[in-house]
């Protein structure tokens, strides 16, 4: 298992930019999936984007086109870049770390998106 600490989490206006960092306790390299969730509040946790072992992607329909995921393997970090942040994009996003015997969460960041 990993401990993973997500952060970058804050306060931006509506079309703003944020990016969100995890980083990991042990290497990220062979790690299968490398994820970021979100949950708003009064919903379910969902999938907002994905990293692969191999640097593939895959994101949430809500979020193509905005948001990046890319990953640092020398500093076993995963970043999510937002851009033209809605207020939709409200909630705590988690950084998850996902392989045949690991399944870690972080604690959590909060994205505020207002005027």
């Amino acid at each position: 298992q990993v401990q993973l600490v997500e952060s970058g989490g804050g306060l931006v206006q509506p079309g703003g930019s944020l990016r969100l960092s995890c980083a990991a306790s042990g290497s990220i390299k062979s790690i299968n999936f490398m994820d970021w969730y979100r949950q708003a509040p009064g919903k379910q946790r969902e999938l907002v984007a994905r990293i692969t072992n191999s640097d593939m992607t895959n994101y949430a329909h809500s979020v193509r086109g905005r948001f990046t995921i890319s990953r640092d393997v020398a500093k076993n970090t995963v970043y999510l870049q937002m851009n033209s942040l809605k207020p939709e994009d409200t909630a705590v996003y988690y950084c998850n770390a996902r392989s045949i015997t690991m399944d870690s969460w972080g604690q959590g960041t909060q994205v505020t998106v207002s005027s």
